[in-house]
């Protein structure tokens, strides 16, 4: 049963994508590293909730069927333990939303929810990976809130934000290029608050 305990009286949301075992932990898309984020998270998600902020986490979720799976691989199947938020970050999930894609925007009733936040003036994006949900979701996010002409910035945390480093797929260069992508749609760079 996922839990559903939204504020729709909060100003500022906190977005945690993808901290779930299936790419922090274990499985063919883990990638342990993206672990040196969690202190700085835990710290972020602490003044956060002290605030009022609504905390909110995206968890990557597939049937055996999945399409994504031509293009990444199989990873985070339903129903298993890769799904789950990671356990240093549990205490902060009361409100949680699963995504069968690369873009959190169409996580089942994300938008509906999202739409009942009439208080909401910011939105602060954390998780993983920068490059693909976190990029995809922050700037699908970032025109829906123009189409709508809805006045709410966006900041994405980068010391909270991580990819994977491999041959071909340079960490530090695939981050700044994802956040400068990210600030060339209208979202704000936060480098350390």
């Amino acid at each position: 049963m996922l839990k559903r305990n939204l504020n729709n009286d909060c100003s500022e949301l906190v977005i945690v994508i993808d901290m779930v075992n299936g790419f922090c932990k274990e499985g063919n898309l883990a990638s342990p590293s993206v672990m040196r984020i969690v202190p700085r998270q835990l710290e972020v998600l602490k003044e956060c909730r002290d605030r009022g902020s609504q905390i909110i986490f995206i968890r990557d979720s597939h049937d055996k069927d999945a399409v994504e799976f031509k293009t990444y691989g199989e990873h985070c199947l339903e129903d298993t333990p890769e799904t789950l938020v990671i356990s240093e970050l549990e205490e902060f999930n009361d409100c949680e939303y699963l995504k069968n894609s690369t873009n959190f925007m169409y996580a089942d009733g994300l938008v509906n929810d999202i739409e009942k936040l009439k208080n909401l003036k910011k939105v602060l994006l954390m998780g993983v990976l920068s490059d693909i949900c976190v990029k995809n979701g922050g700037i699908s996010l970032r025109t829906y809130f123009d189409q709508n002409n809805r006045d709410v910035e966006i900041d994405v945390l980068e010391d909270c934000c991580d990819t994977y480093d491999s041959e071909g797929h340079n960490r530090d260069e695939v981050n700044e290029k994802s956040f400068a992508d990210m600030a060339s749609n209208g979202i704000v760079r936060v480098k350390r608050r």
